[in-house]
Formats: structure tokens, C-alpha cells, sequence
């Protein structure tokens, strides 16, 4: 167990491996979720389409959650610190790199597939091993651990913004990367193999993978995420359409990503009233309602403040219930596999989302039919999990 006993569980080394989780969610969804702050300078200095520009996004997001689950098997393997070592140095160079690409198509490299690696090597091991470090208190330090996320989608996209004003968005991915590359290290440094195996009881990933509850979940993630992530890309350059600051803009994503952590505070209480799938459920309506407040937004910028806060609390309340509905359909066995498999959905939203919204844009010139896009696949995300019950799961 690599000098680790049974006796450090729940201990205050365990507590670091949750500061490394929060530190490593903090960086890698704050990086990918900023990049909506680069798409404007970036389209005009290479004189590149929406679509083409947002393609880093979905190619930074396909290949980091394609292969979370090989990361994940490595980190079992080498152990999490030399694997999340490597994320930190991949990351840190994608960016740095960016800066001094005179292409488009070489970002796809740099930033898409280096940044995109990196996190994979960073996020997945570090979340992954926070369970085996607690008995007692593992709901606590699992929820702050996931709380990083939208603390970096709060913090990270109006830093890039002020960063890409003040010294354009070269410099800003220079900074950025040197930075996050210092955290990302010190994550490696606090992280080590957990004294805890995880439980064998559950079903088989065969038959999890090939039961109607799980290809339910998988259409709906897929579609809702989707969504998801139009917004995520073209909400600040919409802002900016609007007559909102740079700042202004990169800042609906911090309303986002903010309210996204009072849905996870929250989400104790409120499961335990309602039942875990029915809220899951009613997250994933909320998401594809609100898109129709993005579209009723005109230059008023309340209103995408409105829109923002209202999706990014069923977001968070969404994204933080899919495990535990995994595990109440599926077990625990092999619930990291089965996690990797179905968080692939998200890749493949990140691969038609972005792209098809920046098609519809270029093609329409209005950002409002990429709005009318995203709430059509937020409400047939809902509509593809809305009769999912307990008795589609795989029987024993």
C-alpha cells in the first residue's frame, strides 16, 4: 500500500488528498471553461470561423473525457503521483505553447490534445482515489473535493479575460499555463495510493453497460450536455454581441459555474426528501428550460445573469448526483469502469455541441439560433431519461 496503513483513513493525510482533488478540479474545469474568453481574439487574429475557434473547446473536452478512464487504470498501475506529475507538465505546456502558434489547426495540438491530456492525467486519478482515503466522513470530503470544479469555472474564466485586456490572449495562455503547471504540482506532490479497496459487490460492467437504465442515462447525458456546452463557448462572446464588457461576460461563466456549487452544497438535504433519481430528473429538466431565459435575454444583461444562475444550479445538482445514481442502479462494483464508460458522453457532446452551435452561428449570423439549438437538445435530454425507473436497472 506504498507506506499507507488502514490507520491514515479519515486521517489528516487523507485531508490532503482532498485539497489535491479540489486544487486539480479547480485548474482543469477552470482552464477548459475559459476558453470562451479566447474565442473572440483568437477567430480575429487567425481570421478563423466560430466554428473552427470552438473546436478547441470540444477537442480539449473529447480528449480529456475519452480518456479519463485509461488515466484512471495507469494511476491503479504507477500509482496516482507520476501520472498526475505527467498531467501537470502536459497542461502546463499546452498552454504555454498556444502562445506561439501561428495556425489554427497547430492549437488543435497544442491546446485541444495537450491540455486536453493533461487533464485527463490530473482530474480523474485525483478524484478517483479521495473515496479510499475515508470510512467515516467520505460524503464530506467527496463533495468538497468535487467543489473544485465550479470554483475554477468561478475564479479561472474572468481572470483569463482580465489577463487577454490587459496583455492579449498570447501572454494570458503564458501565464495561465506556468501557473496552473506550479498547482497541478503540488497536487502530485499531496497525492498517494489509498488504504481502502473499493467493495467487489454490484453487477458486471457487461451487463451494466448493455441495460436499458444505463443507455437511457448515456442518451440523455450525451444530449443535455450537448446543450451544455453552447453556452459554456458562446454565452461571453453573445454578451459581448450585446454590448457587455469582456469582463461582463467571462463573468456569466463564473455565475455559472458559482451557482453550480450551491447545487452540490445543497443537495444533501434536498435527495433525501425527494429521492435521488427524481431530483436527477428535475436537474436535467431545469437545465433545458432555462435555455428559453437565454433566449427571452435581449440587451438587458440581468436577464443572462438570470439565465446563467438557473442553469448552473441544475448543473451542479445534476453533475454531482450522477455517481450516486450510478451506484444506485448499477453497485459498487467496478465503479470507477463504469464511471470512465459513461463520462465518454460527455466527449461526445463536446464533439457535436460546440461545432454544430458555431455552424448554426456562421450560417445564421445570430447567436440566438445557437440558443434555440441548446434548448432543443436540453429538453430531449430530459425527454430521454424522463420514464427511467429503478426496475431498468440490470437484475441480479
Amino acid at each position: 500500500m506504498n507506506g499507507v496503513t488502514a490507520a491514515e483513513v479519515d486521517s489528516r493525510r487523507a485531508w490532503l488528498t482532498v485539497v489535491a482533488a479540489f486544487l486539480a478540479g479547480f485548474v482543469v474545469f477552470g482552464i477548459t471553461y475559459s476558453i470562451g474568453a479566447f474565442i473572440e481574439p483568437m477567430a480575429a487574429e487567425f481570421r478563423a470561423s466560430r466554428a473552427a475557434t470552438s473546436a478547441l473547446f470540444s477537442i480539449t473536452a473529447l480528449t480529456f473525457y475519452a480518456l479519463g478512464s485509461l488515466s484512471g487504470h495507469l494511476s491503479d498501475r504507477l500509482g496516482p503521483r507520476i501520472v498526475v506529475s505527467a498531467g501537470a507538465l502536459l497542461l502546463g505546456a499546452g498552454l504555454v505553447s498556444t502562445a506561439f502558434i501561428e495556425r489554427m489547426w497547430v492549437g488543435y495540438i497544442t491546446y485541444g490534445i495537450g491540455v486536453g491530456l493533461g487533464a485527463a492525467c490530473v482530474y480523474v486519478p485525483t478524484l478517483a482515489i479521495v473515496g479510499g482515503w475515508f470510512s467515516r466522513r467520505r460524503n464530506t470530503a467527496l463533495g468538497i473535493a468535487a467543489a473544485g470544479t465550479g470554483c475554477g469555472m468561478l475564479v479561472v474564466p474572468p481572470l483569463a479575460a482580465t489577463l487577454i485586456e490587459r496583455f492579449g490572449w498570447r501572454t494570458a495562455d503564458m501565464i495561465l499555463g506556468i501557473g496552473c503547471a506550479f498547482l497541478l504540482f503540488a497536487c502530485a506532490a499531496l497525492t498517494g495510493r489509498p488504504p481502502v479497496a473499493p467493495s467487489p459487490a454490484g453487477h458486471s460492467l457487461s451487463l451494466v453497460v448493455r441495460s436499458r437504465a444505463f443507455v437511457m442515462l448515456y442518451i440523455s447525458w450525451v444530449l443535455a450536455t450537448a446543450a451544455l456546452f453552447v453556452p459554456f463557448v458562446f454565452l461571453p462572446a453573445f454578451a459581448v454581441d450585446q454590448g457587455a464588457s469582456q469582463l461582463m461576460a467571462s463573468a456569466l461563466i463564473s455565475v455559472l459555474g458559482g451557482m453550480s456549487i450551491v447545487g452540490r452544497l445543497g443537495l444533501g438535504v434536498v435527495a433525501n426528501r425527494m429521492g435521488t433519481l427524481r431530483l436527477f430528473k428535475m436537474a436535467t429538466l431545469l437545465m433545458g428550460v432555462s435555455y428559453a431565459m437565454w433566449l427571452a435575454a435581449t440587451t438587458a444583461y440581468g436577464g443572462l445573469v438570470v439565465f446563467s444562475a438557473v442553469l448552473g444550479l441544475g448543473y451542479g445538482v445534476r453533475i454531482a448526483l450522477m455517481p450516486v445514481v450510478l451506484i444506485e442502479l448499477f453497485g459498487m462494483r467496478n465503479p470507477g469502469a463504469v464511471l470512465g464508460i459513461f463520462f465518454t458522453a460527455t466527449g461526445v457532446s463536446a464533439l457535436l455541441g460546440p461545432p454544430l452551435a458555431g455552424f448554426i452561428v456562421d450560417f445564421t449570423g445570430s447567436y440566438r439560433w445557437a440558443a434555440t439549438f441548446a434548448l432543443a437538445m436540453g429538453l430531449l435530454g430530459f425527454a430521454a431519461v424522463f420514464r427511467l425507473k429503478a426496475r431498468d436497472a440490470p437484475a441480479e
